[in-house]
């Protein structure tokens, strides 16, 4: 299952991540692959409002973190590989319990060191378009799980242009 929406703005990228918190189910994880810059920080402080994280703002990603970032609807983790070295740097990291937990785990750079990933995920992958188009997200569900918080998602997006397997935008 797959979903496309063109994300012209930082409200939009935060409204497509509010859109996935909101739709959560325990167990979710969320990979997100992208350009530094792309909005993947972004993203993720909006799964963190749409779980009902009182302060989503102040989730931040300057250095590998693996964090219970609050607690509201769900426990979020949030899991940044961006400086990480190795995948040394993970062993004892707690990374197995929260990948397969009750929580949701929302990873930035998995593609980067990391392969023991659950086949069940929501991997969202960013896209630069031209200058004047922004940005596409492409959300790409593996499993029941991740399938059942995709077909959600396009409920949720109020304004935005997005298509489901399809070729023309809604």
């Amino acid at each position: 299952m797959r979903l496309v929406v063109l994300s012209r703005s930082v409200a939009d990228t935060l409204a497509v991540g509010e859109a996935v918190g909101r739709a959560a189910r325990p167990g979710l994880v969320v990979a997100l692959q992208g350009d530094l810059g792309a909005g993947k920080t972004v993203l993720t402080k909006g799964v963190a409002r749409g779980l009902g994280v009182a302060r989503w703002r102040y989730v931040s990603s300057p250095t590998f973190t693996l964090h219970n970032v609050y607690r509201g609807r769900l426990v979020l983790h949030h899991v940044d590989l961006y400086r990480m070295e190795g995948e040394g740097d993970l062993e004892g990291a707690g990374l197995t319990e929260v990948l397969y937990g009750p929580g949701v785990c929302v990873i930035e750079w998995p593609d980067r060191f990391f392969a023991g990933l659950p086949e069940d995920r929501l991997t969202v992958r960013f896209e630069w378009g031209a200058e004047d188009e922004g940005r596409t997200l492409e959300l790409t569900a593996s499993g029941p799980v991740s399938r059942g918080v995709l077909g959600a998602v396009p409920g949720r997006l109020q304004g935005l242009r997005w298509r489901e397997d399809v070729d023309d935008l809604v």
